[in-house]
């Protein structure tokens, strides 16, 4: 029998400041960006110095089935690929995924109060 894990309770950590990232956001750009570094704050969580990633591997992918890419290069690894397999983990960037992209597709409709609220600021 493998081991199971669960990564519930860091996910409980950055949920509250991820949302208020993501309520916050006036973009499409935004959500992406915000979504990126709280799955890369939650990597840290997790794996705690066992592997170099980057900015580039992750992604969240609008019309994607998951909405969200991880670079194979750590998901092949050996720190990451036991953890992914055996662990809630891929849920857990599920759920965060599919709250960005609720946000998302909602700034997605209504550009044109994106493109005032840029404009507002700039002046």
């Amino acid at each position: 029998m493998t081991m199971q894990f669960s990564f519930t309770k860091q996910e409980h950590e950055i949920l509250p400041e991820f949302r208020q990232k993501i309520n916050i956001s006036e973009s499409t750009a935004d959500v992406k960006k915000f979504f990126v570094y709280t799955v890369t704050s939650l990597f840290d969580k997790v794996f705690a110095g066992e592997i170099d990633f980057g900015y580039e591997d992750i992604a969240l992918m609008p019309g994607s089935d998951p909405p969200y890419r991880v670079a194979s290069r750590l998901l092949d690894s050996t720190a990451v690929s036991p953890v992914w397999k055996n662990s809630d983990l891929p849920q857990v960037i599920e759920r965060l995924a599919k709250t960005a992209m609720n946000r998302y597709n909602h700034l997605e409709k209504k550009p044109e109060k994106t493109d005032a609220k840029i404009r507002r600021k700039q002046a």
